[in-house]
This record gives C-alpha cells, sequence and structure tokens, in this order.
C-alpha cells in the first residue's frame, strides 16, 4: 500500500467560471480504518456537473463544499483494510468519498459491487446514479409512453445518451438530441440510434428543432436549460411533460440569465414542466437494475466514458466537463 495519500480540495470560491486556482492538491498520511469501518484504495472517481453548484456557498439541495476540505463524490475501490465484518480485503465498493485516493468508510455509506456483472466504472455511470437519473426522468418524471416524440438536451453525455436509448427501446416515435460538434451529433445517430440530432453551436436551437421535430415533441429532457429550455416550449406539443435534471448552461452564470421568453406557452400548451432529483427516485433502483443491466451486459445499452488518468488532474478534468469535453461519463482512473 502506498505510504501516502492524495486530496483534492476546494481551494476558494470559483467567480463565474472555475479555474485551477479554485483546488488544491495535498499529500497526506494514508487514514488508518477505525473499528466497524475499512480502508478503500479508489480506484476511479466521479465527477459530474452538480459538483459545480457545490462549490458556491449558497444553500442548495446539497451541501456546499467546505473552502480547505476535501471534494465529495462517487468513487469505486478496492477494501485494502478492514474493521468490519460487512467487508474483507480484496472487495470492490462503491461510495461517495471520491476525489482523493484512500477513503475510510462504513458498512452505512458504502456498498459491495459485482465486478463479474458489469466493470466497475459502469457503477458510477451507466448503471449507477447517472444511469437511474436518466431512468427515473424518463418514466417517473416524463411518463413516457409509447409514440411520444422526445427531444434530449446534451444527449451525449452520460445521462442524456441513456435517455435516449431507453426511450427507443420503449417504443418513441422520433428521438431527438442535441449535442456540442458534429462527431458528437454523428455519434447519436449512427451509435446510439437517435433518429435526429444537431449541433446547438450551429444556429438557433428553436430552429434546429422546429426542422428536426415538425410534429412537434411530447417529452423534453433538458440538461441544458436557457436557450434550449425556450426552444423545447416553442416546439412542445399539448400536454407535452418536461422532466428539468440540469441547465449546465447557466452553471457559470455570474448574473441571473433571462427567463424563457415564451412562457405564456406554459398556460396555453398546459405543460407541465417538473424538476427532479435522482436522490428522491432510490425507490426505482431495483426496477431500474432489473431492467438496464441485463442491457448493458448484452451490449444492446451503449455507453461512452471519458476517461482522464491521475488524481492530480482530476481539476482539468472537471473543467473539461463543463466545457463540454467529455462523451458520455466523465471518470478519473486514479
Amino acid at each position: 500500500m502506498s505510504a501516502s495519500a492524495t486530496e483534492i480540495r476546494l481551494a476558494s470560491r470559483p467567480q463565474g467560471t472555475p479555474t485551477l486556482d479554485n483546488f488544491d492538491i495535498v499529500d497526506v498520511e494514508v487514514p488508518r480504518p477505525g473499528q466497524g469501518e475499512a480502508l478503500v484504495r479508489n480506484t476511479e472517481i466521479s465527477v459530474d456537473p452538480y459538483m459545480r453548484g457545490r462549490m458556491n456557498s449558497a444553500k442548495s439541495y446539497a451541501p456546499p463544499y467546505e473552502v480547505g476540505k476535501v471534494m465529495l463524490g462517487g468513487a469505486v475501490g478496492e477494501v485494502v483494510e478492514s474493521g468490519t465484518d460487512a467487508f474483507e480485503p480484496g472487495d470492490l465498493v462503491l461510495h461517495g468519498f471520491g476525489w482523493r485516493s484512500h477513503a475510510v468508510v462504513t458498512a452505512q455509506n458504502a456498498r459491495k459491487i459485482d465486478a463479474d456483472a458489469a466493470p466497475r466504472e459502469a457503477y458510477l455511470g451507466v448503471l449507477g446514479m447517472t444511469g437511474l437519473t436518466a431512468y427515473a426522468g424518463l418514466t417517473d418524471i416524463a411518463r413516457f409512453k409509447p409514440g411520444d416524440t422526445v427531444f434530449v438536451s446534451g444527449a451525449a453525455g452520460a445521462v442524456g445518451s441513456v435517455v435516449g436509448q431507453l426511450a427507443k427501446r420503449r417504443g418513441a416515435k422520433r428521438v431527438i438530441g442535441s449535442a456540442g460538434s458534429a462527431e458528437k451529433v454523428r455519434h447519436l445517430i449512427e451509435d446510439l440510434g437517435f433518429d435526429a440530432a444537431f449541433n446547438y453551436k450551429d444556429g438557433p436551437v428553436a430552429k434546429q428543432l422546429e426542422e428536426a421535430a415538425p410534429e412537434g415533441i411530447d417529452v423534453y429532457f433538458d440538461n441544458v436549460g436557457g436557450e434550449h429550455l425556450e426552444a423545447a416550449i416553442d416546439s412542445a406539443n399539448l400536454h407535452a411533460r418536461f422532466a428539468v435534471c440540469g441547465m449546465i448552461s447557466l452553471y457559470n452564470a455570474t448574473e441571473p440569465p433571462a427567463a424563457p421568453r415564451n412562457l405564456m406557452q406554459i398556460v396555453g400548451k398546459r405543460l407541465d414542466i417538473h424538476g427532479f432529483l435522482v436522490g428522491d427516485h432510490y425507490d426505482l433502483q431495483p426496477k431500474f437494475v432489473e431492467e438496464v443491466a441485463p442491457l448493458v451486459r448484452s451490449g444492446e445499452l451503449k455507453y461512452e466514458e471519458t476517461i482522464v488518468e491521475g488524481l492530480r488532474n482530476a481539476p482539468q478534468a472537471f473543467l473539461d466537463l463543463l466545457a463540454g469535453a467529455n462523451t458520455g461519463k466523465m471518470l478519473v482512473r486514479v
């Protein structure tokens, strides 16, 4: 076992777009587990868009990261020392103490994973929080039904790519995605089976969406907000359902953005616009795993990962994520 451990700490709160100066990389002694605890050597950690909000001091649905303290996030790793009957050395576990090389966990805040059922990285993405987010948003929040036309923003990301594939498998009439490059657009259509996709940088989102969905949309899964949300309202059919998962286009804004200019259409079209957090839907985990795990094993549900090597590169990986440099789930291999 390594004689030292590494931690990524929040050095300062960003104003607008974060920079590398907002992070500290610190080497410390490897922690020792006490009674009822286990020491885990992390192998992969997750970097996710929601972490940007936790860098601020504002009260939100998750506590802000503390300046000078280790940032937290999903991680998988191997138990190297155990003081609990719940875990043995060699066990692979999933927990929420990422952004560090070593973590002390308990049976209450970590769970064993089966690397024979799926690659361990999948438990941070397609079989983890992002996959469940896609499943809950599509099935429970947007109340998807066969024959719906579905629009997904940020469709090449970890959540959006699963949303689109699940919608197709469940009988969508048409699935449309937006992404930020020609290569991602190609990936959505050729690899993931979307019916149409467009690069939001190529022109007004409203115009491109109207061309891709001439009969309108019934479901919108929002990962981006801003111009995308306004465009979706324009293209929405009567009684369309919006599952609002995130608004990454606004995360680094220093001033409140202008609201969509067409909000009155919510009334006339009787739209259901519903924000949600995956943490409220863990009751769906068994159904989600039952349906999605076999599709992952068989390769029927495809997923991409952008893997950055080295824990010390986690801050840059996070900045790249916010800039849209990833396809699928962004991970850091410790």
